[in-house]
């Protein structure tokens, strides 16, 4: 079962047998997939590890869910699976941090002035201060529109990769990106009103 020669339907044939090698292999082949979604959609409070967990807690309590369709490869399942257990915990943040213009470094700062002026240069400040930025924003948007940006925009995933992996139409894909990005420049506006200037 390893390597080149692993065989998915032979594997989850003995995994819903008990047998416990079967599932270690299972989770060993699993495990990359699994914890690059929930490095992806992990929400500000939780550990990673906590939340593959409990990704694999539900994967295999639902493994009799699984059928094998023509065209849909067990993967898409479990990305599908991890995919949806990521927004629960997204939605499970009931309260958000509030972001405060004090509390950004300088760096972040003035990404965020770059952001949101028409006529500012970029700052000499690192790529790596902006998409912290970008995540801190993003944190404050609701768990579906922060997995379609994050897919979309950070990890540049096509529209069609993403309607496979959310199992939302291409249209809705679209559209709910654009209502997201629209969102996302409106927070860091409110944002920007809200904190003088003076805290540059």
């Amino acid at each position: 079962m390893n390597g080149d020669e692993f065989d998915v339907a032979q594997c989850l044939r003995r995994v819903r047998e008990q047998d416990l090698e079967a599932a270690r292999v299972l989770v060993e082949r699993l495990y990359p997939q699994i914890i690059r979604i929930v490095r992806s959609h992990l929400p500000a409070r939780a550990a990673e590890e906590d939340l593959a967990q409990e990704i694999f807690a539900k994967l295999f309590a639902r493994l009799d869910q699984y059928e094998q369709r023509r065209g849909v490869p067990f993967t898409h399942w479990v990305s599908r699976l991890a995919v949806r257990t990521c927004l629960d915990a997204l939605r499970a943040e009931r309260r958000r941090p509030e972001l405060r213009w004090a509390d950004l470094p300088d760096e972040q700062a003035e990404w965020l002035q770059f952001m949101l002026a028409d006529e500012t240069p970029p700052p000499e400040a690192s790529p790596t201060s902006a998409r912290e930025l970008l995540e801190k924003l993003l944190a404050q948007l609701p768990p579906a529109d922060r997995l379609i940006l994050h897919a979309l925009d950070l990890e540049e995933r096509p529209v069609k990769e993403v309607a496979a992996l959310t199992g939302w139409s291409v249209t809705l894909v679209k559209v709910r990106a654009f209502r997201a990005r629209r969102k996302l420049r409106k927070l860091a506006l409110v944002f920007k009103e809200n904190h003088p200037y003076e805290t540059l």
